[in-house]
């Protein structure tokens, strides 16, 4: 998978990506509740896209946001959106960042080609006792099927969790592993 083309789809994609997202309120509260996203926390969104999680962490009252996406036009939304989180245009495997309380990579985990680097590149950016957190509001298998079209060229198939749970395992110790007909996670905490 080559990145410029990563950065290609998804700049297509961003002027309508909020109106075609498709999410559950609930099922993203989960996830944000085993990944113990809570007041004052700072926050590192991966692969952010256009923002679609920071009205959810705003009303937890986190302390920061910082939000990196690959893609300029995805970053460029986020950041008009919401001019009160700091939104970064950039590989995060190459920018420098900072500790964070909480990271989430949340139905973008299938654009990286690396799996085991990009976590152990996120674990170094934890606090003590911070959480880490991939995450998918739908099923591994609706998330492959979804990629199956257009999207195959820049996606790779979600690992099974239990693959997840073992490069996790390297740096973390695993706190949540879910995957089921209405969505997926493993959160492990530093």
């Amino acid at each position: 998978m080559d990145k410029q083309d990563v950065i290609s789809f998804f700049d297509r994609l961003a002027p309508g990506w909020d109106a075609d997202m498709i999410r559950s309120d609930e099922i993203i509260g989960l996830i944000l509740d085993a990944a113990e996203v809570a007041s004052g926390d700072d926050v590192l969104d991966v692969a952010c896209g256009t923002g679609v999680l920071f009205p959810d962490y705003q009303s937890r009252k986190i302390g920061s946001l910082t939000g990196i996406d690959i893609s300029p036009e995805m970053a460029r939304i986020a950041r008009e959106k919401f001019p009160w989180a700091t939104v970064i245009c950039g590989d995060v495997e190459e920018t420098a960042l900072g500790m964070y309380d909480r990271i989430m990579v949340y139905n973008a985990f299938p654009h990286f080609p690396n799996p085991a680097h990009l976590i152990d590149v996120l674990s170094a950016h934890l606090k003590p006792g911070g959480t880490l957190t991939v995450a998918h509001g739908m099923s591994r298998a609706a998330i492959d099927r979804h990629h199956e079209g257009a999207a195959s060229r820049v996606s790779v198939g979600l690992m099974h969790e239990d693959d997840l749970e073992s490069i996790f395992r390297k740096h973390l110790r695993v706190t949540v592993k879910i995957s089921n007909e209405k969505m997926y996670q493993v959160t492990g905490k530093k």
